[in-house]
């Protein structure tokens, strides 16, 4: 009965969050995922983009700790992940072209949610010839600060403009032909 009324008020809690703005991002300083109509893909614009919560959580690969912020100066792909999700697997290696494209320039990180031993993704990773980094996070603590974001969605990636800005949020897998064009008007900011 507790769990029933508990997924009840989450229900309602995420209505309320996404009833509050009819665009995409709330009225305010800070971002606050909204899904008007439940748009997979969402661009946002110079004066509508709003600051991303600086993310911070330790390193899949080692201790260390990865910081969003400390990529300020580069566009940022911000990619939500696991290694148990279908269609992470198939767009883990298109990242990785676009890592490699723009390196100058961009960084992609990813935040790994719901693998419980670090083994498996890193032998994901490692197996793939994946460099980029990722933000180890079983319980999706990290994605708690992405205020008004379904964190039920995997995968799932943010695009952030060189000011650390959302430029861009998309709820499905991704191609680097998917990127690419953005990545190119961001960098070109």
């Amino acid at each position: 009965m507790m769990r029933l009324a508990a997924a009840v008020l989450g229900a309602l809690l995420l209505v309320s969050a996404c009833s509050t703005s009819k665009d995409a991002v709330e009225a305010g300083t800070d971002f606050v995922f909204v899904s008007p109509g439940g748009k997979t893909d969402i661009t946002y614009d110079g004066a509508d983009r709003k600051p991303m919560p600086n993310l911070t959580g330790p390193s899949l690969s080692d201790d260390a700790q990865i910081s969003v912020a400390a990529y300020r100066g580069k566009v940022v792909v911000l990619n939500i992940w696991g290694q148990w999700c279908g269609p992470c697997r198939l767009e883990t290696p298109e990242l990785q072209k676009v890592q490699d494209k723009y390196a100058a320039s961009t960084q992609i990180i990813g935040i790994d949610v719901r693998d419980n031993e670090r083994q498996a993704p890193q032998d994901f990773l490692r197996d793939r010839s994946i460099t980029y980094p990722s933000i180890y996070d079983p319980p999706g603590k990290t994605l708690l600060a992405l205020k008004g974001y379904p964190r039920a969605v995997v995968p799932a990636t943010f695009v952030l403009d060189k000011q650390g800005r959302v430029a861009a949020a998309f709820m499905r897998d991704l191609l680097a032909t998917d990127l690419i064009p953005l990545i190119d008007r961001l960098t070109a900011e």
